[in-house]
Formats: structure tokens, C-alpha cells, sequence
């Protein structure tokens, strides 16, 4: 921290799984709470800890001090947003319909050695390590579905590995895409703000007190837009799965 001034709050990881039942309409990806849960968790996670790590790198410790630089899922998870709300609005909605965050990431940017370019570093970091992930999750595809054709005792099992590492490669898609909208408090509003004139940033910078509000109004209030804005990630997961698919095993699932 730096002036005696408290860090402020990059938020990152946001778990949009709300999109899942629309996304995968039409597929056989499985939606059972024992395949997307631990994805999702990992996803997450993993986006949170690209944040802090980043932040590490361009000077700040602040994360790396409250114990956030960790892949351990406990320091992220946030008990309201990260399992109570999902649930509640999961349930509420009759599965078509939730909406949850990971604990978001506190930074200083004042800490940064180069405040402008550490910052949108920083804020795009969780979406680098989601795209990272999706492709991770294609070669891991092809890789289990080697050794399942190769070693038949294990061909059930492997197969259900193959049905979440085909939902991570979608929910990460998902992920990244999503958070880059120049929304606040998502990691593309970050990335907005310093293209701004100073004035409108200014005022632009205003709208992260509404926190989590405009999001959730935004998927309220246009829920046709994420055909618009997920397009590319729709596009990238079926040409992912058109390399891959051919490596599916037998009793996995289809899409």
C-alpha cells in the first residue's frame, strides 16, 4: 500500500455460469453438478490466482500478503457470492438462470513500476489463463483419449475426464469472452478506463461503486446480447472440438 491509502479492488474470475443451459442447448455436454462444478471452481480459481501472480510481477505484493497468491480454492471462494447466490438463483430459476463471483483480487495499483501498462496487464491476465486453459483442455482431450483407446480398463473413466475437460473448454471460452466486456467491475472495463478522454474515465470510474449491480442488470435486462458477445467463443469451441473430436472415446459424449 502506498500512502497510507488501502488497496483497491481489481475483480476478476467472475463464475457466469448463468450462461450454461442456453450456451449448450442442443448439445449432450452433461450439466450434472459433478462435471461443471469442478471445472468451474478450478476456472475460477485459476483466474484468480493469474491475477495476483500478475500483480506480483508488475510490483504489487498486496495479494501475495492476504495469502491470495494460491491455487488453494478456499482462499477464493467467497461464501455469498461463490456458492450461496449461484444456488439460490440456480433453484429460483429452475436451472436457467445463475449468477456467481469468485472472492475478487485486492491490488494497489499505485504499486505497479508502471501504473498504466501494469494495470491492463493485471486485468487481462484471468482471461489470458482461461484462454490458456481451453487449449489445455483440447490437447488433454486428445491425450486421454489416446491412452482410454489404448488401455480398455480404463476407457470409462477416462471418458468422464473427456466430458469435463469438453466443458472446460466451453465454460473457459465463456469465462474469458465474458469478462471481457468494458463493464464494470469486469476485467474489460480495467482495459476501458485508461482509453478513455481523462474526463469521461473519470466518470466512467464512478460506475464501479455500483459493484456487481450493472452486471447483473446487464444479463437481466439483455439476455439475447450473449449471442452477440459469446459468438467467438461459440466459433472457437466448435473448431476446437472439430480438431479433437475425432479422439472422443466411445462412451463419451457426443456434441
Amino acid at each position: 500500500m502506498t500512502g497510507g491509502q488501502g488497496p483497491t479492488t481489481l475483480t476478476g474470475g467472475v463464475g457466469f455460469h448463468y450462461l450454461w443451459r442456453s450456451l449448450t442447448a442442443g448439445r449432450a455436454i452433461s450439466s450434472s453438478f459433478l462435471i461443471w462444478v469442478p471445472v468451474l471452481l478450478f476456472s475460477m480459481v485459476a483466474h484468480e490466482y493469474a491475477h495476483a501472480a500478475a500483480a506480483y510481477r508488475q510490483g504489487d505484493d498486496t495479494a501475495f500478503m492476504l495469502g491470495r497468491l494460491t491455487l488453494n480454492p478456499l482462499k477464493h471462494i467467497d461464501p455469498v457470492m461463490t456458492v450461496i447466490v449461484p444456488v439460490m438463483l440456480w433453484y429460483a430459476s429452475h436451472g436457467a438462470f445463475t449468477f456467481g463471483a469468485a472472492k475478487p483480487v485486492p491490488v494497489n495499483p499505485r504499486n505497479y513500476r508502471h501504473y498504466r501498462r501494469g494495470d491492463i496487464i493485471v486485468s487481462l491476465a484471468g482471461i489470458a489463463t482461461n484462454l490458456a486453459l481451453y487449449l489445455a483442455c483440447a490437447v488433454l482431450f486428445v491425450v486421454v483419449g489416446v491412452v482410454g483407446a489404448q488401455v480398455s480398463v480404463l476407457s470409462a473413466s477416462l471418458a468422464v475426464f473427456q466430458r469435463m475437460l469438453l466443458v472446460g473448454m466451453l465454460l473457459n471460452l465463456v469465462l474469458a469472452f465474458f469478462n471481457l466486456l468494458p463493464i464494470p467491475p469486469l476485467d474489460g472495463s480495467h482495459v476501458l478506463k485508461h482509453l478513455l478522454p481523462p474526463q469521461l474515465g473519470l466518470q466512467f470510474r464512478a460506475l464501479y461503486r455500483s459493484g456487481f449491480l450493472l452486471v447483473i442488470a446487464f444479463v437481466y435486462l439483455f439476455p439475447g446480447a450473449q449471442k452477440i458477445y459469446l459468438w467467438p467463443a461459440l466459433q472457437l469451441f466448435r473448431v476446437a472440438h472439430s480438431l479433437v473430436g475425432g479422439y472422443q472415446l466411445a462412451t463419451g459424449v457426443s456434441p
